[in-house]
């Protein structure tokens, strides 16, 4: 005679998992309105960018060659490596800035780099490179607080007077500082230097200069300060802007 209960002839309920649950609502608003930061970032990255790309003038050539004369070569710096020599893409820039002089496309040259410590020497290093190529000395300005390309920019308009220019760069950077360039009131063109592949370095500045456009407008929009300083002429002597000597001792990178 079957005894049991109705309850004990029912198949058994599996508890409920906690993922099951539906979100509470906090959540669910916290979900969304991390979605909509998340687009709308990526809406003003892409909106940045085209600012950039579509409001840069000034034409790229990129042979020497090609170049009409203009008054200064502006050569944005890069990494100088710790034994004092030039990355091969600040290599390229140099070559290619020397080579715009020597073919009579521009009067001066004005190198721009970090220069915030005396053991890392951007201009310096730029510019001894330039003079071992057969480019005058005193045809070579360097601008020690150039610390980001607008920094260059704003600094080759209001401290060295420069008019026009051609900028040398490699082409992923070409857009961003003819962008800025315009926005500091320069009259400027760019030669490319892309004079080797740079493999993963060159994929890493690609990358990365998709938020370096994004930032170049932030920059302009907002008046980012940037080192002042005393006028230095670009149509002075160029010495004026080479600065003290480094101290005994400073390692390669930092030595005139």
């Amino acid at each position: 005679m079957d005894t049991g209960s109705h309850a004990e002839s029912l198949p058994l309920l599996a508890a409920p998992k906690v993922g099951d649950r539906p979100p509470a609502p906090w959540r669910r608003r916290l979900l969304v309105a991390a979605a909509l930061l998340v687009a709308l970032g990526l809406l003003l990255v892409l909106f940045t960018n085209l600012v950039v790309l579509l409001d840069s003038d000034g034409e790229i050539w990129n042979s020497p060659a090609e170049a009409t004369h203009a008054e200064v070569a502006i050569v944005p710096g890069a990494l100088v490596n710790p034994d004092g020599t030039m990355s091969l893409m600040l290599a390229d820039r140099v070559d290619q800035a020397a080579a715009l002089y020597k073919d009579g496309k521009v009067d001066r040259i004005l190198v721009s780099g970090d220069h915030g410590q005396w053991v890392y020497d951007e201009p310096t290093t730029m510019r001894r490179a330039l003079i071992a190529d057969g480019v005058p000395a005193n045809v070579i300005f360097t601008d020690h607080a150039g610390f980001n390309t607008h920094a260059t920019m704003e600094r080759a308009r209001q401290i060295f007077g420069v008019d026009d220019a051609i900028i040398v760069t490699q082409g992923f950077h070409m857009k961003r500082s003819l962008y800025l360039a315009k926005a500091a009131g320069l009259d400027a063109n760019g030669l490319t230097s892309d004079l080797h592949g740079y493999g993963g370095q060159g994929i890493k500045s690609d990358l990365r200069e998709v938020a370096s456009r994004a930032k170049a407008v932030f920059d302009v929009l907002t008046g980012a300060p940037v080192t002042g300083g005393d006028p230095v002429p670009i149509d002075g002597p160029a010495a004026a802007s080479w600065g003290p000597k480094a101290p005994p001792g400073t390692p390669p990178a930092g030595s005139p």
